[in-house]
């Protein structure tokens, strides 16, 4: 398929995808997508505990129905992972929610970008925004930290934890270190294109070299299957770290050539495609991760805001 036949970002993906609940560990589950973004949750014993919470109120909606198929529990408190409009619009179906909690690089990201992250999105994900018109308003989280935090449940740890900017400026893990379990956001995705647009690329491998280092035995990735061993989940994060590898080597060395942008796409879309090019989401990623390591490797640290207008201008410079 040319680039001139490619539709713009996901408007052509129409397949409904049911997520489906994986037992991770006791009381540990994951709600997993064939490729959608995955959540999680945690049940304790009064209460559940939500990893990110959908796109919509009613795709949330269908996450609390499945929920209730384990657990009679309410959900009292929601954890973001990071801040994406794809994980966090249907944080308002949670009725029973006493507070949502996030870092602080998440909140901030909300406060200065929320908006137009929710608006682009919108535009990128149809499929995924079916009832948008229910959304309320932006997610907002009530309790913040810096670095780390402890969530206890019982004697369970929920260890929220930032290793580091990457995908996003707030990037957050959720780590079980009693059962080895890691909910991972979308700091690590498996076999599915890695979403660059808001990165801070040079950070991203360190962080990806600090969830290495945390030897989990179950992974649950922002898409793609769980990953349900640890040589499993150790070769999900080297196969993220070799997708973002490959984009800023190519991307560098056709800046030092003095290529247009529009060439450095070409040419990362030629290294990478033989590799990664089926993986779901790849066509859809690969326009905004050139254009934000463009950006990064010209000095710039913090990603450029994405708007409606500014996806549609990018993807007509480079697949138009």
């Amino acid at each position: 398929m040319s680039s001139s036949t490619v539709s713009f970002a996901s408007a052509s993906d129409v397949k409904e995808q049911k997520p489906r609940i994986v037992e991770l560990a006791a009381n540990v589950y994951g709600y997993i997508s064939e490729f959608d973004p995955n959540c999680g949750f945690v049940v304790g014993d009064e209460y559940v505990v939500a990893i990110d919470t959908r796109p919509t109120p009613r795709m949330a909606r269908q996450f609390l129905a499945d929920i209730a198929t384990v657990t009679d529990k309410p959900v009292r408190f929601i954890f973001l992972t990071h801040y994406h409009a794809v994980r966090v619009m249907g944080a308002s179906a949670f009725k029973d929610v006493q507070a949502v909690f996030a870092s602080r690089g998440t909140h901030d990201w909300i406060r200065t970008r929320g908006q137009a992250d929710f608006d682009s999105e919108v535009g990128r994900f149809p499929r995924l925004f079916q009832g948008v018109e229910e959304v309320p308003g932006l997610t907002v989280p009530q309790v913040t930290f810096e670095r780390e935090m402890s969530f206890w449940l019982g004697t369970r740890e929920l260890r929220l934890l930032c290793l580091g900017r990457g995908h996003s400026m707030g990037d957050t893990v959720c780590w079980l270190p009693d059962c080895g379990v890691l909910f991972s956001g979308d700091v690590v995705e498996n076999r599915c294109g890695v979403y660059a647009g808001d990165a801070y690329l040079g950070d991203w491998l360190g962080t990806l070299d600090a969830v290495r280092a945390l030897k989990p035995r179950v992974l649950v990735p922002g898409r793609g299957a769980a990953l349900t061993n640890e040589a499993a989940a150790a070769e999900a994060v080297d196969l993220t770290k070799a997708f973002l590898s490959t984009l800023v080597e190519t991307v560098r060395a056709a800046q030092a050539e003095g290529c247009s942008l529009r060439q450095a796409y070409e040419r990362a879309e030629a290294a990478m495609k033989p590799r990664f090019g089926d993986w779901p989401v790849f066509q859809h990623v690969l326009p905004f991760d050139v254009s934000r390591a463009w950006d990064e490797l010209r000095g710039i640290e913090h990603p450029v805001v994405w708007t409606a207008e500014r996806d549609r201008e990018l993807w007509e410079t480079l697949r138009g």
